[in-house]
């Protein structure tokens, strides 16, 4: 779209005008717009010791610490209760300049303690984050130890709500130096984990989707020191890199799935089942692994007693599985642009099964993996899972839960979100406790290209634009993009309104080379590293060779408006032929580009583009077009690309 419209820039390239007469008006009182809120110089904060460049990429003493995992859980099945025992052993790299006098840890599971502050804070009616405490919720810590040099010593943590500090007898030095800390630990398996795990009963047995299992590394970082916010729901996760090496024992009936590559499966697999995995990596159709009628059989699972299922996952933030009595299993390869192949595959119970369901969820996440391979970075891992249950939708690395009783579209556009998350934040490490909209936004405006992709956009509607429903958010918006997710009124907008910011900037501002381009510099730079806004900002900027800060800062700072509209037409000399003299006015706070589809009597139509700038001096526009005859209609935004808030006098007409 951005290609075929004709760009009416200040100097007057573009349509060759014969005496353009171009002029900025005095802006009326009842307009909002003020120039110099728009365009006033904006600098973004900087780090010191050179941790982050001007261009937006990693400094050239970039650094972020390392947390290396080596976990041993069980899943402990019981009538009264189901609980997850573990220890967890973490080998952390402090690669600071800082000496560390304690550490911080997270405990995501105290959100479920009746006391936590998540459940002091969830509405009255409830909501999808909805945390439901219970008695027995929470972290049971049964010991702390630390080793460090050598020496091994016990440690009593403090635990203040979903964070733990352990306080160290020995600071911990920077540039390299390695701690060790083991924690052993208990927790009963909520019902509903804030949609974000749990478990759920099934005709064939529980489906157990286990995440935020077992204490991890805050981040330690070059921006705030220890990143502390505590996890109450909504807010998502900041999490260091490092390997996961974990082994999980579960009653051997059950089929157990993962982030990452399973090791031992000629231990934990039938003879049948090792073949028709060995079959999917080998096939682009779906294989099944356990098919429905194999479920609940004993030649499905020939153990006694308890399995230990062995995974291991390189250079990840974080690991989730799923494990069941009722799981259908199946697989296909993944086709990445290396030549390297993958694995997609399915867990779900018969009442998720179908080709109108979860029979083709697989069929999803394959392409999915795909195409923002293509489009975006190539997925780092081998493997991805898709995880049927109690959860609507949530993601981890390499492993997604979607919610057993979606079908056709609405499972589509949940798989290719959750496993889009793969990209934003598990590749690209955001901050999802502080900026939300740097993950959930990100993630789908990516969303809008796979399911335009997808099986010839099978699921896509190219009418379904969303600026016109922006709009009627940004009318009712009370925060900006920039609050925190506890702080914020409508979450939605994380989502919405960065996605449409993004498309904007690609569709109208950039056009899809230039936007495509920095967006690419962004993800490369920044790929497995903890990038800020401002890295964002900049990066664009400098990829883009283009000035946004007149957009990022209303945009994600503010709850402004925008409202384009045609203020009026006059002819030179009253005579259409010599040309006409168009006013627009910009009404509200922001600032947009100009598209405007003019229609001559003669017939002519043609899309004219305006760059922002013509709003540096104010918010009335005066140009010169070059009519032969007189104008019947003007419509501004004719794509309806722009979330503006009152259409009604986007249009003019003659008449």
């Amino acid at each position: 779209m951005f290609s075929k419209k004709l760009n009416y820039l200040l100097c007057g390239v573009g349509l060759c005008l014969a005496t353009v007469t171009a002029s900025a008006q005095t802006t009326p009182d009842s307009i909002q717009y003020n120039h110099l809120d728009v365009f006033g110089p904006i600098t973004w904060p900087v780090t010191g010791a050179g941790t982050r460049s001007a261009n937006g990429t990693p400094g050239e003493h970039y650094w972020q610490n390392r947390a290396d995992y080596l976990i041993k859980a069980s899943l402990n099945e019981d009538a009264k209760d189901t609980t997850i025992t573990g220890e967890v052993t973490i080998s952390y790299t402090n690669n600071s300049p800082d000496n560390l006098d304690y550490l911080w840890l997270q405990l995501d599971q105290n959100l479920f303690k009746p006391d936590s502050r998540g459940a002091a804070t969830v509405p009255i009616g409830g909501d999808r984050f909805d945390v439901k405490g219970f008695s027995r919720g929470g972290y049971h810590i049964e010991s702390v130890s630390v080793t460090y040099k050598g020496q091994t010593y016990k440690t009593d943590p403090v635990i203040t709500d979903a964070r733990m500090q352990l306080r160290l007898n020995t600071p911990m030095s920077g540039k390299g130096d390695k701690i060790q800390v083991k924690v052993n630990y208990s927790f009963s398996i909520p019902f509903y984990g804030a949609d974000r795990m749990g478990r759920k009963k099934f005709k064939d047995g529980y489906v157990y989707e286990i995440a935020e299992w077992y204490p991890r590394m805050c981040v330690y970082d070059d921006v705030e020191g220890w990143n502390t916010l505590p996890y109450m729901g909504l807010g998502e996760f900041y999490c260091e890199y490092g390997d996961f090496d974990y082994y999980i024992t579960a009653p051997a009936n059950m089929t157990v799935v993962g982030s990452g590559d399973l090791q031992n499966g000629a231990q934990v697999l039938s003879a049948t089942q090792q073949s028709r995995l060995a079959e999917a990596r080998k096939s682009d159709k779906t294989v099944m692994i356990i098919n429905p009628d194999e479920v609940g059989q004993a030649a499905t699972h020939p153990f006694k007693g308890t399995l230990t299922w062995h995974f291991k996952m390189e250079n990840t933030r974080d690991i989730a599985w799923g494990a069941s009595t009722s799981f259908i299993w199946d697989a296909a390869k993944v086709n990445f642009p290396s030549g390297r192949k993958g694995i997609a595959m399915s867990a779900y119970p018969v009442e998720s099964s179908g080709n109108e369901s979860w029979g083709r969820s697989t069929e999803y996440l394959k392409r999915s993996m795909e195409i923002y391979s293509e489009k975006y970075y190539e997925y780092p891992w081998n493997s991805a899972v898709n995880v049927s249950g109690v959860a609507l939708g949530m993601e981890y690395p390499g492993a997604i839960f979607c919610l057993s009783n979606l079908k056709n579209g609405n499972l589509f556009g949940d798989v290719t979100h959750e496993i889009g998350h793969n990209w934003f934040p598990m590749i690209v490490g955001s901050n999802e406790r502080k900026y939300m909209w740097m993950d959930e936004g990100f993630n789908t405006f990516i969303n809008e290209y796979s399911t335009e992709k997808f099986n010839n956009g099978e699921y896509f509607n190219a009418k379904g634009r969303a600026a016109n429903g922006i709009a009627g958010l940004m009318r009712r918006a009370k925060d900006p993009l920039m609050v925190a997710p506890e702080a914020i009124n409508d979450y939605g907008q994380y989502y919405n309104k960065t996605a449409l910011g993004l498309d904007m900037l690609r569709n109208v501002v950039l056009g899809p080379d230039r936007f495509d381009y920095a967006f690419h510099e962004y993800i490369k730079h920044w790929a497995f590293k903890h990038p800020l806004p401002y890295d964002f900002f900049r990066a664009m900027n400098d990829a883009s060779g283009e000035d946004l800060n007149w957009f990022f800062q209303p945009w994600f700072f503010t709850t402004w408006k925008l409202d384009q509209a045609v203020q009026g037409v006059k002819y030179v000399k009253d005579d259409a032929a010599n040309g006409a003299l168009i006013t627009f006015v910009n009404k509200e706070k922001m600032a947009m580009p100009v598209d405007a589809k003019i229609t001559q009597a003669n017939g002519t139509v043609e899309t004219i583009h305006l760059p922002v700038n013509i709003w540096q001096r104010n918010g009335v526009w005066t140009f010169k077009y070059p009519s032969t005859s007189a104008i019947q209609s003007i419509e501004l935004d004719p794509d309806h690309q722009l979330p503006d808030v009152d259409r009604k006098n986007n249009v003019w007409n003659g008449k």
